[in-house]
């Protein structure tokens, strides 16, 4: 067989080749995207301080565990009084956060007085109408007896 000629299974397989790349490509997307907005929610609600301090206490209970006993690692690490270095950092980023948020200024909103007086009129006359259903005053037809049944069945 001669390698300047391709075989019809080759070209089926560079078809199929590039299918797959495009379905692989829209769950790359999709699985991006979600992820996006989970970090984007994390963000929003603070909560990505939860997941480093969650970081910081299985770093902190690894290296406990390295010399001490279960028991003795898992009190050192949740005590408070053996605070690793992130978690010294995630404290004072959280404190930082806190005088911020407590430091922006509020927009007052301002209106300024009228130089007149607003003054409502009543109309001179007044009808009330009443509430019709225009569509079903339009359907004039009865429905085919019996329903049709080929379609969907």
């Amino acid at each position: 067989m001669g390698g300047s000629r391709s075989s019809p299974l080759r070209i089926k397989a560079r078809r199929l080749d590039r299918e797959s790349t495009l379905i692989n490509s829209a769950v790359v997307f999709v699985r991006l995207g979600n992820l996006l907005l989970i970090v984007a929610l994390l963000a929003a609600t603070n909560a990505h301080w939860a997941v480093l301090q969650s970081v910081a206490w299985t770093t902190m209970l690894a290296n406990n565990l390295r010399h001490d006993s279960f028991t003795d690692a898992v009190t050192c690490t949740f005590d408070g009084r053996h605070p690793c270095c992130l978690c010294k950092a995630i404290a004072a980023a959280k404190q930082s956060g806190k005088k911020t948020e407590c430091t922006s200024p509020t927009p007052k909103l301002e209106f300024p007085p009228l130089k007149q007086n607003v003054v409502l009129i009543a109309p001179s006359q007044f009808q009330l109408l009443l509430l019709s259903n225009a569509f079903a005053d339009s359907r004039v037809q009865t429905p085919p007896l019996p329903p049709p049944r080929g379609f969907f069945a």
